[in-house]
């Protein structure tokens, strides 16, 4: 094949890029040598567009145990010998084509990338976006999607514990699903993605090789278009019953001593692995492709390195140790072949019958070596204009509150996601602590210590498109304010970065305004970034998602039993909201679905105030001095009030404590910084003196009661009532009937 720049093109490197690869091979690439370098520039694998951005993060801690982006995952010191080993990723547009495999394949690959360090996989959380619930497509795509994670999940023997859904409208093309892993190991048993030593032998372990997901890394790095369908060849197919037992083969043979290094051979397959492993060791490979187990006759050597079939490691093996691998996987019965050896050159011989058929230096190929980087430029975008122009004194004050609170239970980024979650095993493995009582974030036991896991994904993505600075900020502040109410210390987060397309200067406006506001709360809140995923081209014809930078934050409770919980415990309990009230119904469910404003600045959100409520919250529950917590956010406090009473049926007589501020606005609205807390009679006195004398601002909103709710001296019904508007309203939508009140304007 005559290799030009139009081919170049057709494998998405520009001209620029090829004339570069020609530079640093000082010839021409032939096709193979080509597709190795548009896999490994691809925007999925290099983040050329994001990088520089990238290592202004704060990415250092006193409990990091391996640098930022060192390792497949982040991973964190929890005392008493262990570790705790997380990471977030993407797999967006797979999902968008074919939404249960896209799906299940992104579960798989990221709890991969826990064992692959060796560590256990505990718990899996998610965050996921689609378009409006109503539609036919947003339906087929959730229902796929829902049934991938549960089905891979549930096979693999991983509890799912956590995570979000949002529906809003941009969604509609390009759905975001972003699969989370958290993993525990003993300290000093990690295993590095390191190849090392002139004459290792390196061995392919795993599923066998088919043409599934090739180009995957690439179809990652486009924008969703009416011929993506075309791409369904890159969607890789799952398997996780092989999957679990590469994982217990893989924890298993590190025991042996026998391995160098591992790592998982996720987006770019072969190229990938051998190029970063060779790179990070300063070495290379001289890798047999005809000795890589095949499910397909007559794979040619650009489709072996480019494959993305699942369930499947590179391992740098021990020298004279090769028998101990081999008898682990064969008592697992999964593949495992000697595929080649580690060289002292730094290049990657691949031969393939006899013949080699591409020669590259390792170095070259990979993010931090000679791939490009490039910072983009950007624009503030247009539409901030009108978020700017907003003024809540045209929206009118509603005349009947209890109207609007029973749309808002209903609607769906607020009501239930029962649904969803009860497709989910949530209990496999024991380690699940909150199946009963919910606290705001996930808690998970972490075996064998006496300690647990406070683990939660968030992003308002709302509010970050109308402030991209702040509104990320409101992200790390939430995810750190779920941590804290259920009782746990912020440790780290991990974060998928989900945004349209980089070259849009207005898209990367809001990708560098995110990590800005990013790097600043997690500064305040002492919460490292120990990775994560950066995914662009998140969008379709009808324009660019919200930018929807998530956020995955892993907290410690050293006492499992501190565990906190969101719900009320008892009738005549006092109820209290920590934190200030404000007039403000801006860019709030309220506004949004009721009234129908798209354009709206971000909530009301002050960091300094926010990490001293967080303070107090936590002092609060280690004197023991509040029964339950749970934060305000999507459909403000009385959203709030109503969640913590559904768990045991209980009610509450409240009444506004602020009659200055406007009544949607006191009850609806989504200003930051606030919790609600419930307080036993006995502790009020302790409870309320220690507040002044923090600074806290407090407001007594009335008591728990058996199961009434009543607001402002009005009977609202029964909890019983509310409770069946709220657990079904998705239930309903899908089944095709709308809930009396169901999104219905005022």
């Amino acid at each position: 094949m005559d290799i030009t720049v139009n081919t170049a093109e057709k494998l998405r490197l520009t001209g620029e890029e090829f004339e570069l690869i020609k530079v640093k091979l000082g010839r021409t690439p032939n096709f193979t040598e080509l597709c190795c370098f548009s896999a490994m520039w691809s925007e999925h694998c290099s983040y050329k567009n994001s990088i520089k951005w990238l290592k202004t993060l704060p990415r250092e801690g006193k409990k990091m145990l391996v640098k930022a982006g060192e390792e497949n995952a982040g991973l964190m010191d929890i005392g008493d010998g262990y570790g705790v080993v997380f990471k977030i990723e993407s797999h967006n547009h797979p999902s968008a084509i074919e939404p249960f495999q896209g799906a299940a394949t992104g579960v798989g690959g990221i709890n991969r990338d826990i064992f692959t360090m060796g560590a256990r996989p505990i718990a899996s959380l998610n965050s996921l976006r689609f378009g409006n619930l109503q539609e036919g497509k947003t339906q087929h795509l959730l229902a796929g999607v829902v049934h991938g994670i549960g089905h891979y999940g549930n096979c693999f023997g991983v509890p799912t514990v956590g995570g979000e859904v949002y529906f809003e409208n941009c969604y509609h093309t390009n759905p975001l699903v972003n699969a989370m892993s958290v993993g525990i190991l003993k300290n000093g048993e990690t295993i590095s993605a390191t190849a090392t030593g002139k004459g290792n032998p390196v061995f392919f372990v795993g599923s066998a090789t088919g043409k599934d997901g090739i180009g995957g890394a690439s179809f990652a790095s486009a924008d969703i278009t009416a011929d993506s369908a075309q791409d369904l060849p890159a969607v890789q197919v799952g398997d996780p019953f092989q999957e679990k037992k590469l994982l217990e083969a893989c924890l298993e043979v590190i025991q042996t001593g026998a391995i160098i290094g591992m790592q998982d051979m996720g987006a770019a397959g072969i190229i990938c692995s051998t190029s970063e492993m060779s790179a990070k060791g300063n070495s290379g490979m001289r890798i047999f492709l005809d000795k890589v187990p095949t499910r397909q006759k007559g794979m040619k050597a650009w489709e072996l390195l480019l494959s993305e079939s699942q369930e499947r490691m590179l391992m740098v093996v021990v020298k004279g140790k090769e028998k101990l691998v081999l008898d682990v996987f064969g008592k697992w019965d999964l593949p495992c072949s000697e595929i080649g050896e580690v060289t002292d050159d730094g290049l990657l011989h691949f031969y393939l019958d006899g013949n080699l058929e591409a020669c590259l230096p390792a170095v070259e190929l990979v993010l931090g070596g000679g791939a490009p980087q490039y910072e983009r430029s950007y624009t503030e975008p247009g539409y901030l204009q009108k978020i700017k122009a907003f003024d809540p004194n045209t929206i009118p004050a509603p005349t009947d509150l209890r109207s609007v609170a029973e749309q808002l239970v209903q609607v769906p980024n607020i009501a239930s996601k029962r649904w969803v979650y009860e497709q989910y095993d949530s209990m496999v493995g024991t380690g699940n602590a909150g199946s009963n009582a919910p606290s705001d974030a996930a808690i998970v036991l972490a075996k064998p210590t006496r300690k647990a896991l406070a683990l939660t994904t968030d992003c308002n993505s709302r509010y970050v498109y109308a402030d991209p600075y702040r509104g990320t900020m409101i992200a790390v502040a939430e995810a750190a304010r779920n941590i804290i109410c259920s009782g746990g210390q912020p440790l780290g987060v991990t974060n998928c970065l989900n945004f349209g397309n980089p070259y849009d200067p207005e898209v990367y406006y809001q990708f560098v305004q995110a990590i800005q506001g990013m790097g600043e709360a997690c500064l305040q809140f002492e919460t490292p970034v120990t990775g994560g995923n950066v995914s662009f081209y998140n969008q379709g014809p009808e324009g660019a998602v919200y930018p929807t930078p998530t956020i995955g934050m892993v907290g410690l409770l050293e006492n499992a039993e501190d565990k906190m919980t969101m719900d009320f415990k008892t009738a005549g309990d006092a109820i209290y909201l920590l934190g200030q009230s404000r007039n403000d119904i801006n860019s709030s469910e309220y506004l949004h679905k009721v009234h129908g404003v798209a354009y709206s600045p971000a909530p009301y959100f002050d960091l300094e105030e926010e990490y001293a409520l967080q303070q107090t919250v936590r002092a609060l529950i280690l004197k023991k001095l509040i029964l339950s917590a749970h934060d305000i956010s999507e459909g403000g406090l009385f959203v709030t009030l109503a969640e913590s009473a559904f768990n045991r049926n209980l009610g509450f007589e409240v009444k506004a404590a602020a009659p200055s501020i406007r009544p949607d606005a006191y009850w609806f609205g989504e200003a930051q910084s606030r919790v609600v807390v419930s307080v036993s009679p006995a502790s009020v006195s302790a409870f309320e003196t220690f507040l002044r004398n923090s600074g806290t601002p407090f407001e007594k909103l009335g008591s728990v009661t058996t199961g009434d709710i009543i607001l402002n001296s009005a009977h609202w019904g029964n909890i019983g009532a509310w409770k069946h508007k709220y657990e079904n309203a998705i239930t309903s939508l899908l089944a095709g009937h709308e809930s009396e009140h169901a999104l219905a304007p005022l």
